[in-house]
């Protein structure tokens, strides 16, 4: 096994650490890590929450190790087959009904950003920030699906602006186009992140995976595909030890204590 990546629970938080400070580049191994990873995470009901994160205060990730291409080519048969295992991680994570959060500080260049954009909480500095997909400055594109997820998230627009300029914006600017959720000073932001997972992860886990069922890509539903997928989540999340401990508690004038049978 690699040290690519480092990986910790506390908990019910997974913490995920990108270790190749300065620049956190994403290299083959760290992508076949992440992937053992991920599998992992989704696999393990205890953990309930991710942060992925990136030593050093410098950068999160200049994304993707350039000169490992050909490596990974003559691995994997094709560059395709280096690209498909982006995606297919990046999926993953989207998909997995257990709350990702990220942190966007100095560079998030290219896989840089795309890796965040899989995520479903992203919090960013609010200063030395430079996020953008810049491949267009190298004469290419991005390849882990960055320009779907950008334009789905700010709208065709901004996506428009950042990709084909090439810009590479504030973590202020993010937060104004709603790229990011929070900006918080660089040396509180990943003490923030792991704050806020701690929160999602004390959420009743039933109920979360339920409604991020419904909201993880739901601007390519239809209205009665998302209505038909809250009575789903309804359905799910009724009658669980959860919601009698949440009534309860209502009930009792106290905090609710979520998850009491999953820990």
């Amino acid at each position: 096994m690699s040290d690519a990546l480092l990986f910790e629970v506390n908990s019910a938080v997974a913490l995920l650490t990108i270790n190749d400070a300065p620049y956190n580049r994403m290299s083959l191994e760290f992508m076949d890590e992440l992937e053992m990873r991920v599998a992992e995470i989704a696999a393990d009901q205890k953990i309930r929450a991710v942060v992925l994160t990136a030593d050093g205060l410098e950068n999160f990730s200049v994304g993707m190790n350039l000169k490992q291409l050909p490596e990974g080519i003559a691995k994997m048969g094709s560059a395709d087959a280096v690209f498909d295992q982006r995606l297919r991680v990046i999926a993953t994570i989207e998909n997995m009904g257990k709350p990702w959060i990220t942190t966007l500080f100095g560079y998030c260049l290219g896989g840089g950003l795309e890796l965040p954009l899989g995520c479903h909480f992203r919090l960013a500095a609010t200063e030395g920030a430079q996020i953008g997909l810049p491949e267009l400055d190298l004469g290419a594109v991005p390849a882990w699906g960055g320009s779907a997820r950008l334009a789905k998230c700010v709208g065709e627009q901004h996506a428009l602006d950042m990709i084909l300029r090439a810009k590479k914006i504030s973590g202020t600017r993010a937060l104004e186009i709603g790229l990011v959720h929070e900006i918080w000073p660089l040396g509180e932001l990943k003490d923030q992140a792991i704050k806020l997972a701690e929160q999602l992860a004390e959420m009743p886990a039933t109920a979360v995976r339920a409604m991020m069922s419904v909201l993880v890509n739901s601007s390519s539903q239809s209205l009665e595909q998302l209505l038909a997928a809250e009575r789903q989540a309804v359905q799910a999340s009724r009658g669980t030890d959860d919601a009698k401990e949440g009534m309860a508690a209502f009930l009792e004038k106290r905090p609710p204590v979520f998850n009491q049978n999953s820990s």
